[in-house]
């Protein structure tokens, strides 16, 4: 099963998402493993939630695969109402500066 896969499932069992896309942003950047992600989850689990919070709910689904195997991930994490107003849409991510933590 791929990372991106992975990713997706473990995220989809523990948040009920309206809208959940992992993108393998990984072509993007020098190295060609699969270590470098985004996440658009929209939920209204996330109503009332700063978004430090959204970030770790996400941060601690996938505790194992960031302490050892994804060098970046980049999450946006909506309510509905929050997406709605983006046009349901996420920020491109930026470019990577490089290196890897498993150089």
């Amino acid at each position: 099963m791929s990372m991106q896969q992975i990713l997706f499932d473990k995220i989809n069992a523990a948040i009920s998402c309206s809208v959940l896309d992992v993108v393998n942003e990984s072509h993007m950047h020098s190295r060609g493993e699969d270590s470098h992600f985004k996440v658009i989850a929209v939920s209204e689990s996330f109503s009332g939630q700063r978004l430090l919070q959204r970030h770790r709910t996400i941060n601690a689904i996938l505790a194992e695969e960031l302490a050892n195997h994804i060098h970046a991930l980049a999450i946006h994490a909506y309510t509905p109402e929050e997406f709605a107003e983006r046009q349901n849409e996420a920020p491109a991510s930026p470019s990577c500066l490089g290196g890897s933590k498993f150089d």
